[in-house]
């Protein structure tokens, strides 16, 4: 008989779980938020470098074609580690990119008292500055990650090329979100018992529900992301203060786009297994911003980056290389343009 060598069972991503991580973890700070970070490819850029610093590297770079660079933004009560098994794939890829922990979620300080929305954009605008020092930025988000993309994109004096919104809420939301919204009376009695419910059966309701919400088949979910999920749930109180924030979070959806000001390449990614999110909300962001492309997969579910990482790295990449191109040429467009109009001012 011939022995045969059996393979490493797989981790995460389907990486072998022999294999070193290729996923760099670090701590940063920006707009005033320690957060954790996962980065594969390129180093960023040396933290101690002065803004002023950074400002001209940026400006430099975008004066060169440079390979992009994706930004990964989780959804709500999520963390940076919903994008780890893309980010093996775009390691293997060669693809430079970092996920973070949003403030208020996974390993980042808590908001602070007071609009989120606000808060979220002075953070991601930090990250996008310090990413385009080394490369042309392509934001992608997913959910709560997909409005912050959105909201992001529709500030011209950031450079960014190109963004992936995934299921981003505030368009056509389902059942779930307009309940929350609307603070109905089961939601109500339940902020409000005067015996908390038990931290044993909160958890349990917990581990039922996130595989059916987030993925589009509950049995192909991944223990360890529901696990993580869960986590976020321990008790009756934890559970409350999520509740009361998610309803402040809807309220504010409900002013938070500008979609007129969105100019760089745009690809809007709908799914139709999605109970948070609706493939139809993907549908309405297309139609309100005409340039951009759409792209529905009935056989995901809301979080994709978890159903398929391997085809979302793939369309990441796609994108991202498309988007640079596009972007790159107008610039060059408007620049010719510009010395076209000078010289002819002055002669």
């Amino acid at each position: 008989m011939t022995a045969t060598k059996r393979p490493a069972p797989a981790g995460p991503g389907g990486r072998p779980s022999s294999d070193p991580d290729p996923i760099r973890v670090s701590f940063r700070r920006y707009a005033g938020v320690r957060t954790r970070v996962l980065e594969v490819g390129d180093p960023g850029p040396e933290p101690e470098l002065p803004r002023r610093s950074l400002r001209r590297k940026s400006a430099a770079a975008h004066l060169r074609p440079t390979a992009p660079r994706l930004v990964l933004l989780h959804g709500y009560c999520d963390s940076a580690d919903t994008w780890r098994p893309a980010l093996e794939q775009l390691a293997a890829a060669g693809i430079p990119a970092i996920a973070v922990d949003l403030p208020g979620f996974g390993d980042a300080q808590p908001l602070r008292p007071g609009p989120m929305l606000p808060q979220l954009d002075a953070f991601t605008t930090a990250v996008v500055r310090e990413q385009a020092v080394l490369g042309s930025v392509v934001l992608a988000g997913n959910s709560l990650g997909g409005t912050m993309s959105l909201r992001a994109a529709q500030n011209s004096r950031l450079p960014i090329s190109g963004v992936v919104s995934i299921a981003a809420p505030g368009f056509v939301d389902s059942w779930l979100i307009r309940t929350v919204a609307r603070y109905p009376l089961p939601l109500r009695l339940y902020s409000s018992l005067p015996v908390p419910v038990p931290g044993f059966l909160v958890r349990k309701v917990a581990e039922q529900l996130v595989p059916r919400l987030l993925y589009a088949d509950s049995a192909a979910a991944d223990a360890t992301q529901v696990q993580r999920f869960t986590a976020l749930f321990p008790d009756y109180r934890a559970t409350k203060s999520r509740l009361e924030q998610a309803r402040q979070l809807v309220a504010e959806l409900a002013d938070a786009y500008r979609l007129d000001s969105v100019q760089v390449p745009l690809l809007v990614v709908a799914c139709g297994k999605d109970k948070l999110v609706t493939a139809a909300s993907g549908r309405q962001l297309h139609t309100l911003v005409p340039h951009s492309r759409l792209l529905v997969r009935e056989d995901w579910g809301h979080c994709p980056q978890l159903d398929d990482p391997v085809e979302i790295a793939e369309l990441l990449t796609y994108f991202a290389a498309s988007a640079v191109r596009t972007t790159q040429a107008k610039r060059a467009a408007a620049t010719a343009s510009e010395a076209v109009s000078e010289d002819t001012a002055a002669g």
